[in-house]
């Protein structure tokens, strides 16, 4: 039997009162195991950066119960601690969890949860070859999650390191991986080697705020911008109009794939896109009555997942046509973060049971809709800014009348009022400069810090003892002026000088694109003869298409439409137009299974065990696990006609360690016809798959599978679900390649594009 769910007692600073009514027990947190893989520097002289803030702690004991308690986590290179008041503050507290992270670690988000009256953001550690090791902690907002992975990631990096070093293997099984549970190792303090330090959060008073009732007693008196994608869209906006400040834009395109026209108001909002984003979920009453004319009744029916509800709502159509009666509405939210911090939120028309029809309410429906939230980075100026897009759907009929007639009817209507949120996000942020406040994080150097017990080197430590069963094994963490992020960030990393990014993409078309021959002679072995690939003698499930129009098929289109790291991306964050794929296409192969299917390559029945295929120096297998019932694998085959340069950058990922393709493997997605919606939901924007989602490796004879695990990731399971609704109306081109992170590795290539059309669930073979 569970209990509810309160916070312990917080340390002074944190906000006063209780939470709730039900005690908790200490005991019995779950276990988190995994094979530890890293802990201490390694012996290395570099100076570690110290990741530090209050997170939530969340779990089930041993009798049943749910546990939310709220700890201080401490990151210092791998090392990982947990402590119940901020070490800081308190020189010489021991941490009552503390390990090191491993090279398996995985950090997956679950997005929001409801803990007792407030919403968190839970992350969920896992060991990726056993995921029965794993554990939860929750943040306040959605930005505090992110910064946590990244510092993850970064210690996982580490850890990594130190198995490329070669650093003993009797060593690292003897470095305990942060515990969540059991006794606590002896450790000792470490005062040397600390660089910097970097705070996230703004402390305990926010996470109690969050998970509390506390925030029901709160009131406030109250260009497109930003990335555009790494594949270029079909839409053609022309703008139309201005409302209140708010630019309107008409997609004047052919619609394929949608019933109505698309519009689009775009903003700018003085705030950071995690605050905005928190905004427009937020189910508060009294704060949407400050900017939201049409949708501020909303209470909520259903929580699908982290990243999906479902929300009731009333309003007053006096606010727009006086004569007309009370509407009620019920309609489901979807939500996602992507890997460059923008938010999408999809808002689409539903039913539920739980809602009938009110009695004295007339039923209606609100437009499909969706929103995009990404950062605006401006230069000389430290204030929060992001580039607000609210788009939705509109009867072509009502939207022909309103542009002939310029009639004021379209300014009473509900399109109209949805449009007008954007320009009252804008002025309540504009008027409640509180909340857009944002406590940076703070680097500094500290001697308070060398103080702090943490488990860098270990004492007695016993093997098998590792970080899940803690937290996490304790992450590395190179020095943040090394650190080579995955954003495609504003700011130079030499120079400190910000970039306009819209105008890499107004000169990319003039930049000469690298060759498919000059590709050739630095990944592959050109002084050999070369294999002869003729894709048709190869055969998979799916056929391959002989016209544009075939349905149901697979073609391979070059690289033109997808944009990639230029020569001097480093330096300018340019992005060029991709040129023809370095791997050649061979079949795609379209299963239905019960059970996910992993090493396709090694079925006997798989291509590549054909007698042709043994002959072909390299085969790159890509085998997409779609989950849904049944379960589908979509898996193609590249291959190269030469082997491969083992020093070129195809070369050391081809043999590389898992962690170091992990790091690399992008896929850029595109929707070139389809809904709308599904075109906003899957978007552009290139995808470090092996950070998004878990991707399995197997490396044998001429070929290197890489298992992608869609079903691995909430979000990524969300998104696929919306696809798979409207997969026999959309036409998707995919492209695959190896993320550049050094000059001499730039500019990037292509490795290999699939277009998949129109592709029918029904058609697909089980095996």
């Amino acid at each position: 039997m569970a209990t509810a769910v309160r916070p312990p007692t917080a340390p002074p600073s944190a906000a006063a009162g209780d939470i709730s009514e039900v005690e908790l027990s200490e005991a019995g947190s779950p276990d988190l195991g995994s094979r530890s893989s890293g802990g201490g520097s390694g012996g290395s002289d570099r100076s570690a950066a110290e990741y530090s803030g209050w997170v939530y702690h969340l779990g089930v004991n041993s009798i049943g119960h749910e546990y939310c308690h709220l700890r201080f986590l401490v990151i210092r290179g791998k090392s990982v601690a947990m402590y119940k008041r901020d070490p800081h503050d308190h020189p010489g507290l021991e941490p009552i969890r503390k390990g090191a992270v491993s090279h398996t670690l995985m950090v997956e988000e679950l997005g929001r949860r409801r803990v007792n009256h407030g919403d968190v953001y839970v992350l969920r550690l896992y060991n990726r070859l056993n995921q029965t090791k794993k554990g939860e902690i929750a943040c306040a907002t959605p930005g505090e999650a992110r910064k946590w992975i990244e510092a993850f990631e970064q210690a996982k990096q580490q850890a990594d390191n130190d198995l490329m070093r070669g650093v003993s293997w009797n060593r690292l099984q003897n470095e305990n991986e942060i515990n969540l549970d059991g006794h606590r190792p002896r450790v000792r303090r470490y005062a040397q080697g600390l660089g910097k330090l970097v705070r996230i959060g703004k402390g305990p008073e926010m996470l109690l705020r969050q998970s509390s009732d506390l925030r029901d007693q709160e009131r406030v008196n109250t260009n497109f911008g930003g990335d555009t994608g790494d594949a270029f869209e079909a839409h053609e906006w022309r703008y139309v109009r201005t409302f209140n400040g708010i630019r309107i834009f008409e997609d004047i395109t052919n619609p394929k794939g949608g019933k109505g026209i698309l519009l689009k108001s775009v903003g700018v909002v003085g705030a950071n896109p995690d605050t905005v984003f928190e905004v427009v979920l937020s189910l508060d009453k009294h704060k949407r009555y400050e900017w939201d004319m049409l949708t501020a009744d909303l209470e909520l029916v259903e929580t699908i997942d982290g990243y999906c509800d479902v929300v009731y709502g009333t309003y007053e159509p006096k606010y727009l046509n006086w004569w007309k009666s009370k509407k009620d509405f019920v309609f489901s939210r979807q939500w996602f973060r992507g890997q460059d911090g923008a938010y999408t939120i999809l808002q689409t028309p539903a039913g539920h049971k739980k809602r009938p029809p009110k009695h004295g309410y007339e039923r209606t429906k609100i437009n499909p809709s969706t929103w995009e939230i990404r950062s605006l980075n401006t230069s000389g100026s430290s204030s929060p800014k992001c580039v607000v897009t609210l788009m939705l759907e509109i009867s072509p009929s009502f939207w022909g009348r309103w542009k002939r007639k310029h009639s004021s009817n379209f300014d009473k209507s509900i399109p109209f009022a949805l449009l007008s949120q954007v320009a009252g996000l804008r002025e309540y942020f504009a008027a409640n400069p509180a909340l857009t406040y944002e406590l940076p994080s703070t680097v500094v150097k500290s001697k308070a810090s060398e103080t702090l017990i943490i488990q860098s080197e270990h004492e007695d430590s016993e093997p098998g003892d590792e970080f899940y069963d803690a937290l996490v094994r304790g992450e590395s963490f190179e020095d943040e002026d090394s650190n080579d992020d995955d954003d495609d960030d504003a700011t130079s990393p030499k120079t400190g000088k910000v970039k306009l990014k819209n105008v890499s993409w107004a000169i990319a078309g003039l930049t000469l694109k690298t060759t498919k021959a000059s590709i050739e002679t630095s990944e592959l072995v050109t002084n050999s003869s070369p294999v002869a690939v003729d894709p048709s003698h190869f055969h998979g499930t799916l056929h391959r298409a002989k016209s544009e129009n075939d349905q149901n098929s697979w073609s391979a289109p070059g690289g033109e439409k997808f944009m990639i790291r230029g020569k001097t991306y480093l330096t300018d964050y340019t992005k060029v137009v991709g040129g023809d794929p370095l791997l050649k296409l061979l079949a795609v192969d379209w299963f239905k299974v019960n059970e996910r299917f992993d090493s396709v390559a090694l079925h006997p029945k798989s291509l590549v065990q054909s007698e042709a295929a043994k002959k072909i120096p390299f085969i790159l297998v890509i085998n997409l696990q779609v989950p849904a019932k049944p379960n589908y694998n979509l898996v193609m085959y590249y291959a190269a006609e030469r082997p491969v340069n083992k020093d070129s950058l195809l070369g050391r990922f081809i043999d590389g360690t898992d962690a170091y393709r992990d790091a690399r493997f992008k896929l850029i997605p595109s929707i070139v016809e389809g809904y709308w919606m599904v075109k906003r939901a899957v978007g552009t924007k290139a995808c470090l798959l092996g950070k998004a989602v878990t991707c399995n490796y197997l490396r044998q004879d001429n070929f290197l599978e890489i298992d992608v695990d869609i079903g691995s990731s909430s979000v990524a399971r969300s998104i696929i679900g919306l696809v798979l609704g409207y997969v026999t109306s959309i036409v998707v081109d995919l492209a695959i390649l190896i993320e550049a992170k050094e000059e001499k590795e730039l500019p990037e290539y292509i490795l290999g594009t699939v277009r998949l059309n129109r592709v029918n669930p029904d058609s697909a073979v089980s095996i």
